[in-house]
């Protein structure tokens, strides 16, 4: 057929524009691409395939020729990720032998003193009398390691733990030297992030396990730092710093990055970590709530459990809120913070002679005690959220030479500061807003600077504008020990109840995470922030972050001295030998309110190492108790083969319980219904049994019950149970029959064994719905 010239300008164009429709649908496509993390049904792998990794491959190119996976997985689950788009992602999803087609998500990091706080001055009271503490290995997953740092010498440690399988990773800024008899092993996991974000800008971040950060640094130093005599911030804290288990070995595995972290790469670190040998991990981080068979963290720590692997992982900072946990599963050791004896007082004194007290760690020039002019942020501000004091906010005209007062919130508390320095000002007063009441958190500041609570704050404000001239100065005191009362909560620290099993109490138990003391980076200033130029060895810091490798390095001195036990009664002795009232009585107060605190708030209570080491009895709970719980939950077996990586149908005849759980507290949710015609219904009753075994002598336990309302009556039988050997086993029922009370009321219970010398304690919650 004859095509004249000009025909084929337009079939050209037709073939151009084609081509390039295409071009750009593949790049559009490209850019779509999102990872994934691929649940394989191993144990159905059809019999033409040599391995799992073959057949891995064949089920990823069915759906696309060009994607490769980032990591397989084998320990934490059968499978492996991947960038796919959303099309292909759904075609995998529809093959046979695929579980599930999960989408990544990111999680987010929940950013000394405490030894002596917690009774552990005298090591000879709470080492065991043998190497094994040293031969114990906690497994920290978090932004990497400063090797450098002193907390990691291995001065007077012997050889490596002969299990131990792991290595030290090289990088452009880290050799194997890097790692000692302390730093065991440090390896990096960037191919999730890089997939999410682009490659690593080496300029700006080590593409290595070294900490750019400072927070892994500091989380790992807390769990297991050697001793450092003259440790201090600015002279701040001043005195010897140790880890929690100071003869420990560390293993860090950095999952985190600048901006974040990745469930594939933290997938892909616990992968290593189970592989490697470690006996504890330690995870100061978390992500929003799903249901257990989705939760990466979750999947994860189950096959750590399984293996006999403790899991501690930080509750979350979004107190003081209700209903803000993040890693609740009954798997992981759940931990909430709250503050030690030790507080960083700032003084503000104003024009009119009153006088009110902060916090701060500010260690410069002071303001010797001159009265300077003082303005509220919102009133010198051009912005209508001025009252933070964000970046550019400030008119310099109205700030300069004066003392301004900042709200709490939205920017970082330091950073703050940087702006009214930059606007002219000499010095700060943040203050709380509601959200944050009178917790007050210290800071490495630029300038003079006093964080107060929402009382000093709002009485400062009202000064200000009840006086033509107001005026102000501001004084730092140092370090004051001995505060009383302590500990208390942390207005941050995240609160019950447990949204995705409210009948399992969360947080487990809180310890120290305020103001907490440990190594840092060299990377960054105390801070963190790119402004801050100094070098500091050692860091003050706060969040449910510090309090997590506070109980992972105490779990591993119970572990060094009961190397048999399991990650459950490790976790029971530490919840049943928690107190949550002080010596006088009254039960540990909520700095959020300034009320008593609750077990939503505390859990089992405040940790109590010295106690936990011989808890006399525990509740234990094996990998088969939880396959029941998730068959409780009504979960399918795909749901349970994606957690445990076992082939398990719920029996039909058998009665599952999620209260049935051997758990060392108590949620026990009640219904609010009216009766005929609206009167009263009859009482609900529930029933609980729980097995305690003896890890002590032969002795007799009896059963105590406080609580704080009638409404329920508890009934315990037996009474007494009498245990003749070790590890002898005895059950017992608690029955709780409840009159209706009005939906959202709760009350709280306390439930304890003792033989004389052992409480064996356990928090009771009733919540009506």
């Amino acid at each position: 057929m004859k095509i004249s010239k000009l025909g084929v300008l337009p079939l050209v164009t037709v073939m151009f524009l084609c081509h390039a429709f295409v071009e750009a649908k593949e790049m559009n496509n490209q850019q779509k691409k999102k990872t994934f993390i691929i649940h394989m049904d191993k144990s159905n792998m059809p019999a033409s395939f040599d391995d799992h990794l073959q057949w891995y491959d064949s089920s990823l190119k069915s759906v696309s020729d060009s994607a490769n996976m980032l990591y397989t997985y084998n320990n934490v689950i059968h499978g492996y990720s991947v960038q796919l788009t959303a099309e292909e992602a759904g075609f995998l999803q529809e093959q046979p032998g695929i579980l599930l087609v999960q989408e990544d998500v990111k999680y987010e990091l929940h950013t000394t003193r405490s030894p002596e706080f917690l009774g552990l001055l005298n090591s000879a009271a709470y080492l065991p009398e043998s190497s094994t503490p040293s031969e114990v290995i906690i497994g920290v997953l978090d932004t990497g390691v400063w090797p450098e740092a002193s907390s990691f010498d291995d001065k007077g440690l012997g050889p490596v733990p002969s299990g131990w399988k792991g290595e030290c990773e090289v990088g452009r800024t880290f050799n194997s030297s890097s790692c000692n008899r302390k730093l065991i092993g440090a390896r990096f996991f960037s191919e999730g992030y890089e997939a999410a974000f682009g490659p690593i800008d080496e300029t700006t971040e080590s593409k290595s396990p070294r900490d750019d950060d400072g927070h892994g640094t500091h989380t790992s130093t807390t769990a297991a730092g050697s001793t450092v005599v003259g440790a201090s911030l600015f002279g701040y804290a001043a005195g010897t710093a140790r880890g929690m288990a100071r003869h420990a070995r560390v293993a860090a595995y950095k999952v985190c990055w600048l901006g974040g972290c990745l469930g594939s790469d933290i997938l892909a670190g616990m992968e290593k970590a189970i592989e490697d040998g470690v006996h504890i991990l330690s995870l100061s981080l978390g992500g929003s709530l799903s249901e257990y068979f989705r939760d990466t963290v979750a999947i994860g720590a189950f096959a750590a459990t399984s293996k006999g692997i403790l899991v501690s992982c930080s509750a979350g900072n979004g107190g003081p809120g209700p209903g803000s946990l993040s890693n609740v599963a009954p798997w992981i050791t759940t931990v909430g913070a709250g503050t030690m004896d030790r507080q960083f007082p700032a003084y503000v004194t104003l024009g009119n002679g009153k006088k009110l007290t902060g916090a701060s760690l500010y260690s410069g020039k002071s303001l010797a005690g001159s009265l300077v002019p003082l303005v509220y942020a919102h009133n010198v501000s051009s912005t209508s959220n001025g009252n933070l004091c964000t970046k550019g906010s400030l008119i310099p005209e109205k700030v300069k030479g004066k003392i301004v007062v900042c709200d709490r919130g939205m920017n970082p508390r330091a950073q703050k500061g940087l702006e009214v320095k930059d606007a002219g000002g000499i010095g700060m007063i943040l203050s709380n807003t509601d959200a944050f009441g009178e917790e007050l958190v210290a800071d490495a500041h630029f300038i003079p600077t006093a964080a107060v609570g929402q009382i000093a704050g709002d009485e400062i404000k009202k000064y200000i504008l009840s006086e033509p001239n107001p005026s102000a100065t501001i004084a730092s005191a140092g370090t004051q020990l001995g505060v009383q009362p302590s500990p208390v909560v942390a207005a941050f620290s995240s609160r019950g109840p447990n949204l995705i099993t409210p009948e399992i109490l969360k947080p487990d138990l809180i310890a120290p995470g305020v103001n907490i003391l440990a190594g840092w980076t060299g990377k960054v200033g105390p801070t963190g922030l790119p402004e801050d130029t100094r070098h500091v060895d050692f860091n003050i810091i706060s969040g449910t972050s510090m309090s997590c490798p506070h109980v992972s390095g105490l779990a591993a001195l119970v572990k060094a001295a009961h190397p048999e036990w399991s990650p459950a009664a490790i976790r029971s002795a530490l919840m049943t030998t928690a107190y949550s009232k002080y010596k006088n009585g009254e039960r540990i107060q909520d700095v959020a309110t300034g009320m008593a605190s609750t077990p939503f708030d505390y859990g089992a209570g405040h940790v109590d190492p010295l106690s936990a080491l011989d808890p006399g009895l525990v509740y234990d709970i094996t990998v088969d108790n939880y396959v029941d719980f998730l068959c409780a939950l009504k979960y399918s077996s795909s749901m349970i083969k994606i957690i445990t990586k076992q082939d398990y149908s719920c029996k039909v005849n058998k009665e599952y319980s999620v209260a049935g759980l051997n758990y060392p507290s108590f949620a026990v949710p009640l219904q609010t219904a009216s009766g005929p015609n609206g009167g009263s219904s009859a009482p609900t009753v529930a029933k609980y049994t729980r097995t305690l075994t003896n890890v002590g002598n032969a002795a007799t336990y009896k059963v105590t019950i406080s609580q704080e309302t009638e409404a329920v009556k508890i009934l315990v039988l037996p009474e007494v149970l009498n245990f003749s050997n070790p590890n002898e086993k005895k059950t017992y029922t608690v029955t709780f029959t409840a009159s209706s009370m009005p939906s959202g009321t709760t009350s709280f219970a306390h439930l304890e064994w003792s033989d004389g010398k052992h409480i064996v304690g356990s928090p009771i919650v009733f919540s009506w719905t």
